[in-house]
């Protein structure tokens, strides 16, 4: 795993979020996550770095059932003929299906769209 892929998807969440401040980037202890690089990019975007304990499987446990979701919904659906079109078959289900309609129990039954989106409004009244 290099480093710079983990550099670009935090730089893409950033912009694609509009620079939130107060934010805690959660990884495992993986090289890319302790690099200069992206320890560097953490800094430059005013966020928090936080990472697991060596062999805390409960860390892991959220990101795992999201892998076997997308695991399920996209990758067995159908063979890709090229990594570009299965790129974009992967954003579309993030952003079309698990963000926008897939409710969570942990969010009080809301999508993760619609938890953000009130999360932000009283973030925004608090300030």
């Amino acid at each position: 795993m290099k480093a710079r892929l983990a550099v670009d998807a935090l730089t893409m969440a950033v912009t694609h979020r509009e620079h939130p401040t107060a934010v805690i980037v959660h990884s495992d202890r993986g090289s890319q996550f302790r690099s200069r690089k992206f320890v560097r990019a953490l800094a430059q975007n005013g966020l928090l770095g936080s990472m697991g304990k060596v062999a805390a499987c409960g860390d892991n446990a959220a990101m795992e059932s999201f892998f076997a979701l997308l695991q399920k919904n996209v990758l067995n659906q159908r063979s890709w003929d090229t990594r570009d079109e299965l790129r974009l078959e992967i954003i579309n289900w993030i952003e079309g299906t698990y963000h926008r309609r897939r409710r969570q129990r942990r969010l009080g039954k809301l999508t993760p769209i619609e938890y953000e989106t009130i999360m932000k409004k009283t973030v925004t009244l608090a300030a």
